[in-house]
């Protein structure tokens, strides 16, 4: 649509020309012009003709879609106090490929008695731009596109839904799922246009099953008899766990890729800049590089950005890429049969602890501290077959950029998309806020204990290209306003790699200039035919998964999906836990453990005072706690840090939670000794109390509550394995509080029993602050 007397304004402060619909370039300054397409939750209001202009700047494009043609100014807010209603966009921001997030509200008075309207960024559109018109319409409709797909997409729209379920579940917004008007397609992607709460009861999987039913007659003759097959295992529930639905599916994807040959072509690049006297930023392949697969064995692209200064931002960034590309280099040449998604990822996850870790060292033995310490961002792309693989740390970044549009898929380690994983604030006003882009974690700054890479992977089953890039490109948006100019002609042949590689080198230096630049393009070209051999249901081993309904959803689950969700999975470190220690005299154990408790006590305050506490020297990366400047009211009274005990004892049986992707419930029985591994965690009333705290099991009870109640049977009717010792798991701060009230200062032979494991001392706790 086409309105002759609305404008676009210039968002250069300076300028603030109005400008035709249509430019996309300022026609007085040349600043790109963002057209930022806005979705309006509204309950039946009419917002207003086609044309009409709402709050001053916002377009009426039709019905719900709205155009903001002042985007150099931010938007209204919502009230502080409003925030709960919102949560779950906020929460779910780490899956906003899928599911859309706030840009700010409209507050109307006439009519409507106050009533905020709710914006949402980046609604799914196709959206034709020529000379004279703009032509915006809504994607279609999953069950409108899923007949005209061939069975790799259909079967990949699918997966993606299973991978949401959990997490939207855990928000109680899993039936937006079912809803055929909020779920949409953008080529190959899942949208939801908005997110619809549950009330009174929360959907099933077996819901799922009836929905995926409707799908089943379209289907194509490839995966047809697969999906009836999955959808009577749904409403029978012989499938009643989302993890075990998305192995089902991944098998499904498996055997339809596996006839598939991709080719992949890799560029890199990495550029001083005009403002740096030296290049921090390291890549691989080298910079220059073009490397094709085939005819290569395999594809890897890593960019690294060292920070620290003092000469040692090279040094961690060139070792970061020399240790992974070692590590990750080796799990190329596994067959792709032989490759388990899941094991996969958390292999890059630990490739990113030994880097970490290599860093760390070098820090270390030259006696690096505060400022002088060196660290650096991660990004990875490893393609595999018809998926592709992306691992992260800190603030470089992966674009996927496709004929339909440009995803950022990694979300940055900083202060502002933490406090919105938190749900204290949207986006565009946590970017407001002071420090808001400081690092909360880089490798290098800290044990692998309290590192949080994220790692994912997509279904791929078009043409595509993933962009991994230092901030020196990404700052300011650059890519988002020159994707389509400089990188979609790949996609269409119109230019070829070398070019666009350079011309993105061009654009960062001259629109940005203040930093190093370093690029890596993954050029994913696919060529797909329907296969002959059809996917068999397999439902999967998953004895390890426990049995919970939907309803009975804990808090720590949520928990988990702020730090980063299913992805964000805390490294465990590879040394083997010892076996439980040998019975020895009581008098012996007692007179060992108070030496030892001595000299942790000593060493945890010096720890404390001196290490810790020269926090205002660190470098980029403060050591900031994961709490918000938002208080909350306590269900107990809080203890004071010196009150709560590193080493614990249960008295009963507690849940405790996996640090796997996605975690799972485990038994610790009573008996069980734990200790805190992060030795500053304090549990004052200003902290969130759905933050996780990290916990290793030193020794496994025996399940006795008391003297007289016999062991709770742990059956595989409970479906919940016990704990494992030496491991590391996670319990909510608001149940550590109340496991504090039944526990009185630990027995010396306790605080033994753990310091006599080589990886519980002291040492390995966590140093530095990280993501939640």
């Amino acid at each position: 649509m086409e309105n002759d007397a609305a404008n676009l304004y210039c968002p250069n402060e300076v300028c603030q020309s109005p400008n035709p619909l249509t430019h996309n370039f300022c026609q007085r300054c040349s600043t790109p012009l963002p057209k930022r397409f806005l979705w309006a939750v509204v309950d039946g209001m009419n917002l207003g003709n086609p044309g009409e202009i709402l709050a001053t700047r916002y377009l009426v494009i039709d019905k719900y879609i709205l155009l903001d043609t002042q985007p150099g100014y931010l938007p209204q807010t919502p009230d502080p106090e409003k925030l709960q209603l919102i949560r779950p966009y906020l929460r779910l921001i780490p899956y906003r490929l899928h599911v859309p997030q706030v840009y700010g509200v409209i507050s109307l008075s006439d009519g409507s008695q106050g009533q905020d309207i709710l914006l949402l960024e980046k609604p799914p559109l196709k959206i034709t731009d020529s000379t004279t018109s703009l032509d915006v319409k809504l994607c279609s409709e999953l069950t409108t596109a899923w007949r005209d797909a061939n069975s790799m997409r259909q079967l990949n729209w699918l997966w993606q839904i299973a991978q949401l379920w959990q997490p939207l579940a855990s928000e109680g917004v899993a039936s937006s799922l079912l809803s055929p008007e909020l779920l949409r397609v953008e080529g190959s992607l899942i949208r939801l246009l908005e997110l619809h709460y549950e009330e009174d009861s929360v959907p099933s999987l077996s819901q799922l099953g009836e929905f995926w039913q409707q799908l089943v007659s379209t289907a194509k003759p490839a995966i047809a008899e697969f999906l009836k097959d999955i959808c009577h295992s749904l409403l029978t529930e012989k499938i009643y766990a989302a993890e075990q639905l998305v192995r089902v599916v991944d098998k499904g994807l498996s055997t339809l890729g596996s006839s598939q040959s991709p080719a992949i072509t890799i560029a890199t690049v990495s550029d001083t800049g005009p403002s740096r006297q030296r290049n921090e930023d390291a890549c691989y392949p080298p910079s220059g590089s073009i490397i094709s697969k085939p005819p290569n064995s395999s594809a890897l692209a890593i960019v690294c950005d060292g920070i620290g200064g003092h000469e040692g931002g090279n040094v961690a960034s060139n070792l970061a890429i020399e240790t992974i590309q070692q590590q990750v280099q080796e799990l190329t040449q596994v067959p792709y049969d032989h490759l388990a998604p899941n094991s996969l990822l958390e292999d890059l996850q630990q490739a990113a602890a030994a880097a970490n870790d290599k860093i760390s060292q070098r820090n270390d033995s030259e006696s690096r501290q505060g400022r002088q310490r060196m660290g650096t961002t991660l990004v990875m792309a490893l393609p595999v077959a018809h998926e592709m693989y992306i691992a992260h740390v800190g603030d470089s970044r992966a674009y996927w950029i496709t004929r339909h549009g440009c995803y950022q898929v990694t979300l940055d380690d900083d202060v502002a998309s933490r406090e919105v994983r938190l749900g204290y604030a949207i986006y565009r006003d946590a970017i407001q806020q002071g420090a808001s882009g400081s690092l909360v974690q880089a490798l290098g700054m800290s044990p692998s204990t309290s590192l949080h890479p994220s790692a994912e992977r997509f279904i791929l089953d078009d043409d595509c290209i993933f962009l991994l890039c230092s901030d020196g490109l990404s700052d300011f948006d650059r890519v988002e306003q020159y994707w389509e100019t400089e990188i979609l002609p790949l996609i269409q042949g119109k230019t070829d790699i070398a070019n666009v590689v350079e011309r993105l080198l061009e654009v960062a230096n001259t629109q940005n200039g203040h930093d190093n630049v370093t690029i890596a393009l993954v050029h994913y070209q696919y060529k797909y035919s329907e296969p002959q051999t059809k996917p068999q249901l397999v439902l999967p081993d998953i004895s390890d998964i426990s049995r919970i309904s939907n309803t009975q959803l804990p808090q720590t689950l949520q928990s988990r999906t702020e730090g980063g969700y299913t992805r964000k999975t805390q490294v465990i470190p590879d040394t083997q836990p010892s076996k439980r220690p040998r019975t020895v005299p009581l008098q012996f154990v007692i007179l060992i453990g108070l030496i030892l408790g001595a000299g942790l006590f000593g060493t945890l305050w010096m720890l404390n005072g001196g290490i810790f506490g020269k926090e205002e020297n660190e470098p980029r990366i403060p050591t900031i706690s994961n709490t918000p400047s938002v208080k909350f009211e306590p269900s107990v009274v809080p203890s004071q840090s010196s009150d709560r005990p590193d080493v614990i004892q249960t008295t009963t049986n507690i849940d405790l939670f996996t640090t796997t992707s996605p975690p799972q419930q485990a038994i610790a029985p009573a008996g069980t000794v734990l200790k805190i591994i992060n030795s500053k965690v304090t549990t004052t009333e200003d902290q969130n109390p759905d933050e996780l705290i990290p916990l290793r099991v030193c020794s496994i009870g025996e399940g006795i509550t008391s003297a007289t109640t016999p062991p709770v049977p742990l059956t595989p009717i409970n479906r919940k394995p016990v704990v494992k010792e030496g491991k590391v798991y996670t319990i909510q701060l608001s149940e550590y509080q109340k496991l504090l009230n039944d526990i009185s200062t630990p027995l010396p032979e306790i605080v033994a029993q753990c310091l006599e494991k080589p990886q519980l001392t002291p040492a390995s706790s966590n140093q530095g602050g990280s993501t939640p």
